[in-house]
């Protein structure tokens, strides 16, 4: 059964979004050649339990970070770590927050200096993909439609999409039912209702799209040594269409998804 939440309950997991996004953009502003991953963990942290919630990813199933931060190859689950960040790197930040039992999760990729064209082909294709994924979210929709709107941004892109790894329901779990796999054909699955709540999360990659597990236990890494890139919003599926919960208010809706995918061609 996937969960389904009231106004006021999703209204909750909006404020738990709306830390996420403040956390998002304050990593944003400090990101650049010579900053460790660890002191943008830190910086997390802080952010975080200032604004009264709690990191959700810390001492879960016992990882060791407030943040995944993942360079390069390593797709997603990275750990923070003390090297610090050389230009040309390709970043990718997992945030999730506890607040007052209710979660969000939201993801963004950023280049460390200005990316070579294959990597910004990556990262736009990815990030229209989850563009493309929230408009597909709609009431009376297949889960799959949104699977498969995921895809389709990635083939139109010539990038691979990382098939291990996909979107799933949230809200009063980090990750809950259900498991939305970023590949498959349209009009599958469950029937999409109001009260329904999401996180949607494209993972692409420039290479065979093939990963594996570091001896670490969590980092995933590309098998080819190729770029990864990776999007993630909170979203709420109503009536009058679907929410996002990692922005504010003023900008959830699909049009605003749809605008940032566009202004990123």
């Amino acid at each position: 059964m996937i969960p389904r939440y009231t106004r006021s309950e999703i209204d909750r997991i909006r404020l738990a979004g709306a830390i996420v996004h403040q956390v998002q953009r304050a990593l944003e502003a400090e990101i650049g050649p010579g900053v460790t991953t660890a002191e943008l963990d830190a910086l997390a942290e802080s952010t975080i339990r200032r604004a009264g919630g709690e990191p959700a990813f810390k001492g879960y199933h016992g990882f060791p970070a407030s943040i995944c931060t993942s360079i390069n190859a390593e797709a997603v689950h990275g750990f923070p770590r003390p090297e610090p960040l050389s230009e040309g790197d390709l970043l990718c930040i997992d945030v999730g927050i506890r607040l007052e039992g209710w979660y969000g999760d939201g993801a963004f990729t950023l280049s460390v200096g200005e990316p070579v064209p294959p990597v910004r082909n990556l990262m736009e294709a990815t990030r229209t993909a989850l563009a493309a994924a929230v408009a597909a979210a709609q009431v009376g929709n297949r889960l799959s439609d949104i699977s498969h709107a995921v895809e389709s941004a990635a083939r139109d892109a010539g990038v691979h999409v990382l098939r291990d790894y996909g979107g799933h329901g949230i809200g009063r779990e980090l990750h809950g039912e259900p498991h939305i796999p970023n590949y498959g054909g349209p009009g599958r699955g469950p029937l999409l209702e109001a009260g329904q709540v999401f996180a949607l999360e494209p993972i692409f990659g420039l290479g065979t799209g093939e990963v594996a597990v570091d001896k670490d236990g969590w980092t995933v890494l590309t098998v080819d040594g190729s770029p990864a890139a990776h999007f993630e919003h909170t979203v709420a599926l109503t009536e009058q269409g679907p929410e996002i919960l990692t922005l504010p208010s003023s900008d959830s809706t699909v049009a605003e998804a749809s605008r940032t995918a566009v202004q990123a061609r």
